[in-house]
C-alpha cells in the first residue's frame, strides 16, 4: 500500500512539473536539430536512408513480394516507423540522467524528468512519420481508413512502455555504467525478435509464442493491423491484455526503483 501511495504521489510530481517540462522539451529539441546548417533535417536523415537502403536491398535485389497484396515498402514501413521511435526513445532515455548530471544537483529539479524530455523530443520526429506512413498509403492509391483513428492510441501504449524502462534504465545507469551497453545489446537483438523483417505468419506455432512475449511485437503489429489488415486493438483478445498488464508492471516497477534511486544520484554524479 506505501509502494502504491508513494507512486501516485511521484506522478503527481511530474505532472505538476508540466511547465518546466515543457520548456526543457523545447530546450532539448533545438539543442538537438536546430544547432547545425542542416537543423531539423538531420532528425529525418537516418530513418530515411535505412528505409531506402532497406527498400532496396530486398525489393530490387531479392525482389521481395508483396505482403498480403500490399507493397512490400508499406509492410517494411508499418515496422520500421514504430521501431525507430522505440529504440532510440530507450537510448536516449537511458542516459537522460548521466548526461544532464548538473541539473541533478539541484535541489528543486524534478530529475524524473529528465527521461520524458527525451521522449518527447523522439515522439515529435516519430508523429512527423506517421504522417509520412500515412502519405505513403495514399499515393500508393490506398484511401484513409476508420482504422487510422486507433494510431494514438498504439503511440500512447509506445510511451508509457518506454517510459517504464527509461526510469529504470536511467536510473541503474548512474550506478552501473555498464547499462549503456546492455541497452544496446538487448536493442540489436529486440530488433530481429520484432517482426520487422519477417511476418509473424510464418513463424511455427512452438516460437511465436515467445516471440510475442516482446511488447513491441504488439506495437509493429498494431500498426500493421492499422493500416493494413484493418483490425481494431480490441480484437487482438490475448495480445492486448497481456501487453497492457506487462507494460503498466513495466511503468510501475520504473517509477518505483527511479524514485528509490533517486536521493543517492547525487552523490555517485
Amino acid at each position: 500500500m506505501s509502494n502504491l501511495k508513494a507512486f501516485i504521489q511521484f506522478i503527481g510530481q511530474i505532472i505538476s512539473s508540466r511547465k518546466v517540462l515543457f520548456s526543457l522539451i523545447k530546450s532539448d529539441f533545438k539543442a538537438q536539430y536546430l544547432g547545425t546548417y542542416l537543423g531539423l533535417i538531420w532528425a529525418f536523415v537516418q530513418p530515411m536512408v535505412l528505409i531506402g537502403v532497406m527498400w532496396f536491398v530486398f525489393q530490387v535485389g531479392f525482389k521481395a513480394a508483396p505482403v498480403k497484396d500490399f507493397p512490400f515498402i508499406l509492410w517494411l514501413c508499418c515496422g520500421m516507423i514504430p521501431w525507430f521511435f522505440f529504440s532510440e526513445s530507450v537510448s536516449k532515455g537511458a542516459d537522460s540522467v548521466v548526461s544532464k548530471s548538473f541539473l541533478v544537483k539541484k535541489i528543486i529539479f524534478r530529475v524524473s524528468t529528465l527521461p520524458i524530455v527525451k521522449i518527447a523530443s523522439s515522439l515529435i520526429i516519430h508523429i512527423f512519420f506517421v504522417f509520412f506512413l500515412m502519405a505513403m498509403f495514399i499515393f500508393y492509391g490506398y484511401l484513409p481508413s476508420i482504422y487510422w483513428l486507433q494510431i494514438p492510441y498504439f503511440i500512447g501504449c509506445t510511451v508509457v512502455l518506454v517510459l517504464g524502462i527509461s526510469w529504470l534504465t536511467s536510473s541503474l545507469m548512474v550506478f552501473v555504467r555498464d547499462v549503456r551497453q546492455a541497452v544496446g545489446v538487448i536493442l540489436q537483438l529486440g530488433f530481429w525478435m520484432t517482426p520487422i523483417f519477417w511476418s509473424s505468419e510464418r513463424i511455427p506455432d512452438q516460437y511465436i509464442i515467445f516471440l510475442k512475449l516482446n511488447p513491441m511485437f504488439y506495437i509493429v503489429e498494431g500498426y500493421r493491423n492499422t493500416f493494413i489488415d484493418h483490425m481494431w486493438f480490441w480484437e487482438t483478445t490475448r495480445g492486448t491484455p497481456y501487453f497492457l498488464l506487462t507494460t503498466g508492471f513495466i511503468f510501475v516497477i520504473g517509477a518505483i526503483v527511479f524514485k528509490r534511486l533517486r536521493p543517492h544520484f547525487a552523490d555517485v554524479l
